[in-house]
């Protein structure tokens, strides 16, 4: 149970609080827009961002800990477009119009069918379904479950950002010489240089999941598409599960349950030939 506690997940979460609050209270303590705000009594903007700081920790507490869409147990052996059972030649159809079958992979690690776009995570020892990454900063993968949430938690977490960025730069003072003013800046400037650079990783994370999310490829896929099977005849930014953009945005935040890709990617093939 100990080594259950002190995990690298915990860890990672802690530390994200702890990091969190730290800065929000340095933001408060420093002569910021928001110190000054608070001693003149005007409460509505100090008390909105700590609810976007609260707000961005509950998200990432929920993309965190929930399941991203684990695979638990054998699907169907095999999916096809067309019903079985059907005699072909009294049809008068050829073996090229027969039905495509499409047997699943089975896993070496967990022993399980891994529906298309799964792939088993080693650090969660779990398959994911419509697996995009595991990311160590929420030390869970994003999956098909959480992935919607984990968009939404990094809009939200830009916005803290870009506010405590503006704040950060307000409450900076200048001094007498290059020691004086380091002395009373230096808590605020090391809370700048980390907003800084999360705000950085934080645009680049969210610009780039929704670029791939608008054309309905994971970023698993959009690295390793020479070696998967069903990505071979395309490019790296190409799928056969696009839809238009607006379609993949819709039915990306809209979808609640889980989707069968397999046959998806069969009408998809059906509707080439």
């Amino acid at each position: 149970m100990v080594r259950n506690v002190f995990s690298t997940g915990f860890v990672v979460r802690a530390a994200h609080t702890l990091l969190t609050w730290a800065i929000t209270l340095v933001l408060f303590l420093h002569s910021a827009d928001l110190h000054h705000q608070e001693q003149f009594g005007d409460l509505p903007h100090p008390l909105l961002f700590v609810l976007l700081v609260f707000c961005s920790m509950l998200f990432y507490f929920a993309v965190s800990l929930m399941d991203p869409g684990y695979v638990t147990c054998d699907g169907d052996v095999t999916v096809q477009y067309i019903h079985l059972g059907t005699d072909y030649t009294i049809l008068g159809i050829n073996e090229e119009q027969a039905p495509k079958v499409m047997h699943l992979r089975r896993c070496g690690y967990c022993m399980l069918q891994q529906p298309m776009r799964a792939r088993h995570c080693k650090a969660c020892q779990h398959c994911v379904r419509r697996y995009d990454h595991h990311c160590p900063w929420i030390g869970n993968c994003v999956g098909e479950r959480n992935h919607p949430l984990f968009i939404i938690y990094l809009v939200i977490q830009l916005v803290v950002l870009l506010w405590a960025f503006h704040l950060t730069w307000s409450g900076f003072h200048p001094g007498a010489s290059w020691t004086e003013w380091l002395q009373l800046n230096m808590f605020l400037l090391l809370a700048f240089a980390i907003i800084t650079i999360f705000t950085f990783v934080v645009i680049l994370l969210l610009v780039s999941h929704l670029y791939l999310v608008s054309c309905n490829i994971t970023t698993w896929e959009f690295m390793s598409h020479h070696r998967i099977s069903y990505l071979k005849h395309c490019t790296s930014d190409e799928s056969p599960f696009d839809r238009g953009i607006s379609r993949n945005l819709y039915n990306f935040f809209c979808t609640c349950h889980t989707v069968a890709w397999e046959k998806i990617y069969l009408q998809a093939e059906n509707s080439l030939v």
